[in-house]
């Protein structure tokens, strides 16, 4: 017999959603704190950034006072319930007898209720060792996959998944897929129907190709990059400038969603603009939200063909950079302590890193002289 599903509360939803949308943790942590799949996380986050506009577009009914006001009594009787059932639980107790006093088939609290009120974690109650093993284990992959692909990115999940087996991890291509997915890679190079954008979004052809670039703002470009962290992890976007190699802004998100890009692309616009922008065919970056600024001010939108990262060479090179001198070489516990980390590096890349290809300047140096 199949196992009945388990329907969440909207609130408990709407509660998830923006703890998500805060953006302090990761989709893994989420999940396990509320004891939900890490997909549902995700799932939730993006109709609550799909339900903003329309929550202030909507015109409020004229509604009477007692039909205000009933809901208010309701929720007062439903408090006093939930003091009573406390008020019988929570003596001084072990976790064991605390779990007992667990009751999975109260007609009015649920698990999650009844946890909070008796203070007692919700992993103690349902945890099961078997899925938080598996999640590390896919964690550790993805670890192994992320710094393999910054050394060889022309490596798709057919050679990703041949040297994970040289490595002693006995994994199949299937599997190698779904996490590649996960992160948000490819391996470079063309092929067919590898593109992740949406087909309705219009796509642009790439305009860089023998362009000479000769001053800052004449090209801006941005990817995204998966951030490994002990538990779960994090996407990075980045908007950098070609000739200077000056990044104007970044974000970190836990959710693959455009929103997050949008808010890297606004602080970037409000410092300058450049004549020129180039992104990939992802569905974050031809999005119309994601596109819309660049069109009001009139910007030319250039996107690079399938499967082509070295169309966007030079973002991909502050990738490795980023990976190789910075979060492989620090590990960060949590979502601030890794934003932290990345203000840091990145204050450190424009201001102090010498390039070689500046002729060993800085990017700040040549993007404001």
């Amino acid at each position: 017999m199949a196992a009945k599903r388990k329907r969440h509360a909207p609130e408990f939803k709407a509660q998830v959603a923006l703890e998500a949308y805060k953006g302090d943790k990761t989709i893994n942590q989420l999940a396990s704190e509320h004891e939900v799949a890490a997909v549902q996380v995700s799932q939730w986050k993006r109709q609550l950034l799909q339900g903003i506009s329309e929550v202030f577009g909507r015109t409020r009914p004229e509604v009477d006072p007692e039909t205000l006001t009933a809901p208010l009594y309701q929720e007062i009787g439903r408090l006093k319930m939930e003091l009573d059932w406390l008020k019988k639980k929570s003596q001084a107790m072990s976790t064991d007898e605390k779990r007992r006093c667990i009751e999975p088939d109260h007609p009015e609290l649920s698990i999650q209720r009844q946890c909070e009120l008796i203070g007692l974690n919700r992993s103690s109650w349902y945890y099961q060792a078997s899925q938080a093993q598996e999640s590390l284990e896919n964690l550790s992959l993805m670890r192994l996959i992320d710094e393999q692909y910054t050394r060889t990115p022309f490596y798709g999940s057919r050679r990703l998944t041949a040297w994970l087996n040289n490595q002693g991890y006995p994994v199949n291509r299937k599997r190698v897929q779904r996490l590649m997915q996960l992160m948000g890679i490819q391996g470079v190079g063309p092929k067919p129907g590898t593109s992740l954008r949406n087909k309705e979004h219009k796509v642009y052809p790439y305009l860089l190709r023998g362009v000479e670039i000769l001053r800052p703002n004449q090209v801006w470009s941005t990817d995204i990059t998966y951030c490994p962290m002990p538990q779960g992890f994090m996407y990075l976007v980045a908007i950098i400038d070609w000739y200077s190699r000056y990044v104007v802004s970044w974000e970190l998100s836990n959710t693959l969603d455009a929103d997050f890009c949008i808010h890297a692309l606004n602080r970037a616009l409000e410092r300058a603009q450049p004549d020129i922008f180039n992104t990939d065919q992802g569905c974050q970056f031809t999005s119309h939200d994601f596109l819309a600024p660049l069109q009001e001010r009139e910007i030319k939108i250039s996107m690079d063909g399938k499967g082509r990262a070295l169309d966007n060479i030079f973002v991909e090179r502050l990738w490795r950079s980023v990976k190789y001198e910075w979060l492989y070489t620090h590990e960060f516990q949590t979502v601030p302590e890794l934003h932290a980390g990345l203000d840091e590096y990145f204050e450190f890349y424009n201001t102090e890193r010498l390039h070689q290809s500046l002729d060993y300047k800085t990017p700040k140096a040549i993007h404001f002289a």
